[in-house]
């Protein structure tokens, strides 16, 4: 199939593209043909984040957004941040202390899916072809290196990679020029960034897992508007960095979760298990008691900032939103800016495709510098190399003097150039974690959890999770590092399992996965490769 633009991932960055496209495409009187594959079942099944957003990328993309029903019904009313000291107390900052990017005065409390289903919407109204459930799993490219389009996935292969009954092969989609906007650690963009180098001369990427949760609440406890932060307990326990966030959206219902920097050095820290003692806080308690969990799920960060921005254009293609990592962690928003690069990217593309060239290397660079999604950028990319420098008491009174007494950004840049990957010491240099066993009141294991994210994925199919040496986690990682895949995973995929003769297997439940792209990410030897299952597997997200 043939189009005049082919984006990969509808996401906010990926849907805002098609918006502006075709809406340049109506201005101009253009014909303009636009099609975007997304690997969930739907639109907004894999969409996972906090939310508060800024809605400054959609008051630009539809100025008119409320009187047609985007679904952003909870303005911030307060902000809480707290200093948790230890399991039992925490400290409420001072409003006047809090760094400027941290006040949310004028955003909303949403669910990023169902903005997304509401974008998708509007795209298909103006002409788009949205395609669900296809996984884009290849990169096609023309004779002259440029990109050509993306091969959608087979479907219906046995676990061998045979053709079941249902087989149904693969789709090439071909179009003059294709955004990347698959999310954090997109499969596809990661081998561009490698074939292009599109990361030479920059820090290394940084990334944090955010693990999220869905609560109906006592409506006597909820108070619609209101934004919780935390820094500190648990996770200076184990010398990590992160912070927790708790939010009141509508209908007595609150988000609540936890982000853990990527770049932790103990191998015994689990992500998942320092949240759910997060929930035994006093500060998250008071509203999570007497309630009902409803949903669950987990993503990775892509958090570097301005310092990691890979080069976002190679010839036919572009890279936009989380696939470049375009989310300002100082505000702990990426949803906005996504929106921007977008919109940037469809200007960028628009102009190209009715010029009518094809396959070039396009001026998105400098598009992007003109815009304001660069100078936010810029001005935060101190914010999370001194947050891993000086942790995030110090980082943050960094932040306060930059944002708040200079308005702007230090003379001097910081820089953190250890990938995450990296930071892992050898189990026998850290302290054990021993976590409690799960209340099932407010703490959970990894299984039930993995239930309410409403995981599928099709049957005997080929493990979408390749080692590229399948002896290394016993033979290396196991005794380095007590295999760490068993404790970062947030949804039980990774299995250490002893046989009755005492000898140890590595087992992969892929049919667990919620997509999160940590192992991908966190692996001390990147010996694990995640790569897209068939389309339409994974989570299915509601609400989040």
């Amino acid at each position: 199939m043939e189009f005049d633009v082919l984006i990969v991932g509808a996401g906010p960055a990926g849907l805002s593209a098609a918006c502006r496209i075709l809406q340049l495409a109506q201005e101009s009187g253009e014909e303009m043909s636009v099609c975007v594959v997304e690997k969930g079942s739907e639109v907004g099944a894999h969409i996972l984040a906090g939310t508060v957003f800024e809605p400054t990328a959609l008051n630009e993309l539809f100025p008119n957004w409320k009187e047609m029903g985007a679904p952003l019904n909870t303005p911030v009313t307060r902000d809480d941040i707290f200093i948790l000291r230890n399991q039992e107390n925490g400290l409420k900052i001072p409003n006047a202390l809090v760094p400027r990017n941290m006040h949310n005065h004028g955003n909303y409390i949403i669910s990023l899916g169902n903005l997304c289903r509401w974008l998708a919407e509007q795209a298909e109204g103006m002409g788009a072809e949205i395609y669900p459930g296809f996984a884009a799993s290849e990169i096609l490219y023309n004779d002259d290196g440029s990109i050509k389009g993306i091969a959608t996935g087979d479907m219906g292969l046995d676990r061998e990679g045979n053709p079941k009954d249902s087989f149904m092969p693969g789709m090439e989609l071909h179009a003059k020029y294709t955004i990347f906007s698959e999310g954090c650690r997109g499969h596809l963009g990661k081998q561009l960034i490698e074939k292009f180098n599109l990361n030479e001369g920059k820090d290394p990427q940084h990334y944090g897992i955010g693990i999220k949760e869905l609560w109906d609440i006592d409506p006597a406890k909820h108070e619609p508007g209101l934004v919780v932060h935390t820094t500190g307990w648990p996770l200076n326990e184990s010398g990590t960095t992160g912070g927790s966030f708790l939010y009141h959206l509508e209908n007595n219902q609150v988000y609540v979760g936890l982000i853990t920097d990527l770049a932790y050095s103990n191998p015994h820290v689990s992500p998942f298990e320092e949240f759910q003692r997060l929930k035994h806080h006093p500060e998250i308690k008071k509203y999570l008691e007497g309630g009902k969990r409803v949903a669950y799920g987990a993503r990775a960060i892509t958090k570097g900032g301005f310092n990691a921005l890979p080069k976002m254009s190679f010839p036919g293609g572009l890279l936009v939103g989380c696939d470049a990592g375009t989310l300002n962690s100082s505000k702990i928003k990426g949803s906005h800016t996504a929106m921007k690069s977008g919109m940037v990217a469809a200007e960028t593309v628009f102009a190209a495709v009715k010029s009518g060239t094809q396959g070039a290397d396009l001026p998105y660079e400098s598009n992007f510098k003109a815009s304001w999604l660069y100078k936010e950028l810029y001005d935060e990319r101190n914010f999370g190399p001194a947050m891993h420098k000086f942790g995030n008491i110090m980082g943050g009174a960094v932040a306060f003097f930059e944002q708040n007494i200079l308005r702007g950004s230090l003379p001097i840049t910081f820089h953190d150039t250890k990938p995450d990957y990296q930071a892992m010491k050898p189990a026998s240099e850290c302290k054990p974690v021993t976590y409690p066993k799960p209340d099932n009141k407010l703490t959970f294991d990894r299984l039930s959890s993995v239930f309410l994210s409403n995981t599928n994925h099709e049957e005997e199919q080929p493990c979408h999770l390749k080692l590229k040496d399948p002896d290394l986690p016993i033979r290396e990682n196991l005794p380095k590092f007590d295999e760490p895949a068993q404790r970062y995973c947030p949804a039980g995929v990774y299995e250490v399992v002893e046989g009755d003769d005492g000898s140890k297997r590595f087992q992969i439940n892929a049919q667990n996965c919620v997509h999160c792209k940590t192992c991908d990410i966190k692996d001390p030897a990147q010996n694990i490769t995640w790569v897209t299952p068939e389309g339409g597997g994974g989570p299915n997200y509601p609400n989040m």
